[in-house]
């Protein structure tokens, strides 16, 4: 959003208050699909040092207080939603001791109690919507599992949420008040205002852009073993992901000669990957973005991330490094036009309702980057929650910047076989190839050798 507006108020009224435009789709999904667990986000921290249970209820307690988005319900009134703020939504602190189990075994259990929580749905008219799990499995090792609705949060929350009961711990642990500032707003001041600004020429000049960008966007027809159901059920299956430390460095080195971030790099090799596995030279990806421009969002607990969608035309046969000044100019124009809600998209583009599809795209790519934020205690690790059998998309790439690493999600009911070598595919093949050969043209390298039979195999 423009840093030349004004700074967002406060709202005048108290009382319930308006959807955001991204809160307002996912209440209407969450009445299309009730008492599922597909919009949960989850985080799995593992704490090497003792940790009081005592003290971490009062941190949560004292970040429940800070953030009405954490003691937020969501109702219907005369059939419009709208969001309630809970004076008080206490969120009890889950205590498991693994202690007593053999090592095997217990890493067996914390497996399973991890699946069940972040698998475990929320009510969104009863609340909350916000779940702390503390797991003990010895001493002076825990792991810290804390799970909320998507529509009071994001994965930018989630560090906001870490850092602050860090902070907190570490004082109140010490006998000491709370370090954190107060709050300039809260997330229902951002959804009243957003309303209000986003209209008018604001609205039609980001409008104008997408409307030309995505005319006559078709969905990429991914390589399947069977045919596409008709509804879509979620039912996701996961595969690690790595690229190595000498990898990682080669593509950011090639990335920062033709003034392309991490996230450009990797984009533009997940695109030559997706183009060969679709036969197809029009490639749509969906990535999300933090949406937290003004300085007065950026410590708020809420569902600010947006969704831009990315297209590259990889007609031509360019080169890698080609390939890449493609993405980068897709990318910092999508920046640029960031402001409309995926929503409001969805609404004015009005594309065919297909119920086994995500509107606009099917692949999405994410790349995390470092993170800098703490949890309670010392020496702590964040993890990949794993495989909770859920996914959004009919692919979904998710990589870790510092770590190198990350998952491929995809859906059960479509690319079950198909994909479960593409991800060793995208890091030893496409990676490998594109540093070591960026100038010549994508079909020369092995990965596409088998484009054409791919396409063939391709179940439309």
């Amino acid at each position: 959003m423009s840093a030349a507006a004004s700074s967002i108020p406060l709202r005048g009224s108290r009382a319930a208050a308006s959807l955001s435009f991204a809160q307002q789709r996912l209440w209407f999904l969450e009445q299309l699909n009730p008492g599922t667990a597909v919009n949960n986000i989850a985080t799995v921290t593992r704490i090497s040092v003792r940790i009081s249970a005592v003290v971490l209820q009062r941190c949560v307690d004292e970040v429940l207080r800070r953030h009405e988005s954490l003691r937020t319900v969501f109702r219907s009134e005369e059939g419009v939603p709208v969001q309630v703020i809970l004076a008080q939504q206490p969120v009890q602190v889950q205590i498991k001791d693994l202690g007593a189990l053999a090592a095997v075994e217990r890493e067996r259990e914390l497996s399973r109690v991890t699946a069940e929580e972040a698998r475990r749905p929320f009510q969104l008219e009863q609340g909350p919507l916000f779940r702390v799990t503390l797991v003990r499995l010895q001493e002076t090792h825990y792991v810290l599992l804390m799970t909320m609705h998507h529509i009071i949060s994001d994965a930018w929350s989630l560090g906001v949420l870490s850092r602050e009961l860090g902070l907190l711990y570490e004082a109140y642990a010490s006998g000491r008040p709370s370090p954190l500032t107060a709050l300039p707003i809260q997330y229902a001041d951002f959804a009243v205002w957003q309303r209000q600004w986003l209209s008018g020429e604001v609205l039609e000049k980001q409008l104008a852009y997408w409307r030309e960008k995505l005319t006559d966007i078709e969905p990429l027809q991914l390589w399947t073993d069977r045919p596409r159901p008709v509804v879509a059920s979620f039912a996701g299956a996961y595969r690690t992901a790595s690229f190595g430390t000498e990898l990682g460095r080669a593509l950011r080195a090639l990335g920062r000669e033709e003034g392309c971030t991490p996230f450009m790099t990797l984009l533009a090799a997940f695109t030559a990957l997706l183009s060969r596995y679709s036969g197809q030279d029009d490639v749509v990806v969906g990535t999300p973005i933090a949406n937290r421009s003004r300085p007065e969002l950026e410590g708020l607990i809420g569902f600010f991330v947006n969704t831009l969608v990315l297209r590259t035309d990889t007609s031509g046969d360019p080169s890698f490094r080609e390939l890449l000044r493609r993405v980068r100019e897709t990318a910092l124009h999508a920046y640029a036009h960031q402001d409309l809600p995926f929503e409001k998209l969805v609404e004015e583009l009005h594309p065919q309702r297909d119920l086994s599809r995500n509107p606009l795209f099917q692949v999405a790519f994410q790349l995390f980057p470092p993170t800098s934020g703490s949890s309670p205690g010392q020496n702590v690790r964040e993890e990949v929650p794993g495989d909770r059998g859920i996914t959004h998309f009919d692919l979904a790439l998710n990589l870790a910047q510092r770590a190198r690493s990350g998952d491929l999600s995809f859906q059960r009911d479509g690319a079950r076989v198909a994909f479960q070598g593409c991800i060793s595919d995208f890091v030893r093949r496409t990676g490998e190839q594109v540093t070591t050969s960026a100038r010549g043209q994508l079909s020369r390298h092995d990965l596409y050798v088998q484009r054409a039979a791919a396409s063939e195999r391709c179940v439309r």
